[in-house]
């Protein structure tokens, strides 16, 4: 069989599996939202995400709106994992925890670096910082057993605590200006959340009443709306309460809801947001648009800052003997776990649509984000495939 039609074989049998199905999507998605950017449909497409409904463009819906669904599938995720799983301890979040951070300061740095002069592109600092979980699980499922599963619940955690990293920038220097009377209700509504979660309430649908409420008061205070997903997610019960009825559901309304969310946020959420953001005019790129500050900045902080940022933390703690290198990896591995990590599609874009409102300054952010993904992801599935299997070296 030739090399293509074994790739090929490779990716048919892949499908099913949900984290790498999710990734391809995605890829799909952009690529073709890029081609009717860059086609005679081009103003078809601009002016339908333009278009007015209701108060807002169908594109502020789907990043304000559609993209709470996803913080909250987000928020869900941290919360079961710092209850019962891979977060639940100091000692197993240690060295996933600081990698994270490790990964996204550095490319924070490489990025300001490229742009020390513009205050205005400044404001894009973050958008390297972010890991694309679902395309990094998903390289990771193409590899099947070669990698270690150690690295693949070290990179799990890392895409978490990343996310949590995400949604704190987010919160603190991508809102406008702050509405202290909402932000008021805001405090209310979510220490009625808590109230709610605290008398055992199992069903869901006062959750997502005071979800949507919280929403409209986010979205009034200054701060983005989206926070709302991740707020109502940390009051969900993790665990069914002593008082539910033999009637009720026997599974937790956390994973009831997380099982809700799983397929319709992999499957139709994100990609509706890759096809609405990622589309941008590649007329008149030239090899000196990729030297544009910005660009520079993205794709430097995505494939070089990125396996600085995560590699250089965990060699840090093992060699101070602070944590331990996960099970069976070896360090070439843990580089390509690493040049992973700078696979920032979906979160990227979200942090350039809030950084930017200068749409050539987005659609620099943009050419950054697919040049320094596909270098990342490339990068490391290379680097994966090509040592998978070798005798561990510590």
């Amino acid at each position: 069989m030739s090399v293509n039609g074994r790739i090929t074989t490779c990716l048919l049998r892949r499908l099913p599996d949900n984290e790498f199905s999710a990734g391809l999507l995605l890829i799909v998605a952009a690529l073709l939202a890029i081609l009717l950017a860059n086609s005679r449909f081009a103003a078809s497409y601009f002016a339908a995400l333009g278009a007015s409904l209701g108060p807002f463009s169908v594109q502020q819906w789907i990043n304000d709106g559609l993209m709470a669904l996803f913080f909250l599938r987000i928020g869900l995720e941290i919360k079961r994992e710092g209850v019962h799983g891979q977060l639940s301890s100091w000692r197993s979040c240690l060295l996933p925890g600081a990698a994270a951070v490790g990964g996204m300061l550095v490319p924070a740095v490489f990025y300001a670096f490229f742009n020390r002069d513009d205050a205005e592109a400044l404001r894009g600092w973050a958008i390297p910082s972010a890991t694309d979980v679902a395309f990094a699980l998903g390289v990771l499922s193409l590899l099947g057993p070669r990698v270690p599963s150690s690295l693949k619940v070290f990179l799990t955690a890392l895409a978490i605590i990343d996310d949590v990293g995400a949604i704190i920038v987010i919160a603190l220097f991508y809102g406008g200006s702050l509405s202290v009377p909402d932000l008021a209700v805001v405090g209310f509504l979510v220490a009625l959340l808590s109230v709610v979660n605290r008398y055992g309430v199992n069903n869901l649908a006062p959750y997502a009443l005071l979800g949507l409420l919280l929403w409209v008061f986010l979205l009034r205070s200054g701060l983005h709306p989206t926070l709302s997903g991740v707020l109502v997610a940390l009051t969900i019960p993790a665990q069914l309460r002593p008082n539910a009825s033999k009637a009720s559901p026997s599974v937790s309304p956390l994973d009831r809801l997380e099982h809700y969310l799983r397929t319709p946020v992999a499957f139709i959420i994100v990609p509706i947001f890759g096809f609405a953001n990622a589309g941008f005019s590649l007329a008149g790129i030239s090899a000196a648009a990729f030297m544009e500050p910005i660009t520079l900045g993205v794709v430097a902080g995505l494939s070089i800052g990125k396996l600085i940022g995560v590699l250089g933390t965990v060699l840090l703690l093992v060699h101070s003997k602070a944590a331990d290198l996960p099970d069976d990896a070896t360090w070439i591995q843990l580089a390509g776990i690493s040049l992973l990590c700078g696979f920032g599609f979906t979160m990227s874009l979200f942090i350039a649509q809030l950084a930017f409102n200068d749409p050539e300054m987005q659609d620099r952010a943009k050419l950054g984000i697919l040049v320094g993904s596909l270098i990342a992801g490339a990068g490391g599935y290379g680097i994966l495939r090509s040592v998978s299997g070798r005798t561990p070296s510590k």
